[in-house]
């Protein structure tokens, strides 16, 4: 994204107003690719700015007059409402960090920014899921998916059916080989999911073996009657991944919200609670199930096992879906 004036100018170059200035200077810095990357960064930098120009913060709209003084300041604020039980400790992070690559796009260097969010806010996150999955009542989804299918918002209907029942991610179920899924499904009675993982987990060095039952059944027949046409997948030959998230996903979080689901990662972690029941026969923690105090062994062997079908290297992210082992 081109500098609109001087790069000494106001907001570095990037436009008079500072909400406008952050997410131009990070498009740059991105390429204009990361859509989801860049949407975050950007929500984060308008809270940043909400605080800025609010009677807590300095009243500043340029940021040439951001200094590491201001960043603290907006850390101790971070800090209180954290305190207060009004934001989670890993959103007040996620914040800090989204300010950071900001200022660092708006300015070409690293000079001020918050060395380490976690210090500046005095506290770290638990990585412990501590509120119970939307999604893990199948009429919910159903619900869901309905008014999806009503608003003719096909594909992303089968998005969610996928993920609920296979614990994909959301990038997985868009580029996920529906003929060779359903190949799979059929010869084998289990999926191998390879398309789309995170961190480069994909191939024969890692398999990720999911059981096939009835759920996965109708969820890849489903998204098979409405695969595009020329496609494997649920992007189009003439589509790129950042429009089916522009065109597809984005308008469909509202039905999603509307029908009391945050986002399509909550029912990763809704499948994840179903898996720890059908291996342990317990509840999952978050749902008040104590397993991890009757059977310690039985309970890692659980996550163990989801770590290995959600595409993770580490048993202790479980948690994030799951809850902990207290």
């Amino acid at each position: 994204m081109a500098l609109i004036g001087r790069r000494n100018g106001r907001n570095f170059g990037y436009g008079r107003q500072l909400s406008y200035a952050g997410p131009q200077a990070l498009k740059g810095m991105f390429g204009g690719g990361h859509y989801g990357t860049v949407k975050a960064h950007c929500d984060r930098w308008q809270a940043f700015v909400k605080w800025c120009r609010s009677e807590q913060g300095p009243g500043i709209n340029d940021a040439r007059q951001i200094n590491r003084k201001v960043l603290a300041d907006y850390a101790a604020y971070l800090r209180d409402v954290v305190a207060r039980g009004e934001l989670a400790i890993s959103t007040a992070q996620n914040r800090l960090s989204s300010v950071n690559r900001t200022m660092a796009a708006l300015r070409g260097d690293q000079y001020v920014k918050l060395p380490s969010p976690s210090k500046a806010l005095g506290m770290q996150r638990n990585g412990v899921r501590q509120s119970v999955p939307q999604g893990q009542n199948r009429e919910q989804v159903k619900q869901i998916v309905d008014a999806l299918c009503s608003q003719h918002q096909l594909r992303a209907a089968a998005i969610v059916l996928l993920a609920r029942a296979t614990g994909m991610r959301l990038r997985e179920a868009i580029l996920g080989d529906l003929p060779r899924l359903s190949r799979e499904a059929t010869d084998l009675g289990r999926i191998n999911i390879q398309d789309g993982t995170k961190g480069g987990r994909a191939g024969a060095s890692a398999p990720r073996w999911i059981a096939v039952d009835v759920d996965v059944r109708d969820a890849l027949e489903f998204a098979r009657q409405v695969l595009p046409a020329g496609s494997r997948n649920l992007i189009a030959p003439n589509e790129s991944y950042l429009n089916v998230l522009q065109e597809i996903v984005r308008p469909a979080r509202d039905i999603l919200h509307a029908g009391n689901l945050k986002g399509f990662h909550e029912l990763r972690a809704a499948y994840a609670c179903d898996r720890y029941e059908q291996i342990t026969q317990h509840f999952a923690p978050i749902n008040g199930g104590r397993c991890c105090q009757v059977n310690r062994h039985l309970d890692r062997v659980a996550r163990s096992q989801i770590s290995y079908e959600l595409g993770h290297g580490r048993i202790d992210v479980v948690a994030t879906y799951i809850g902990g082992r207290t």
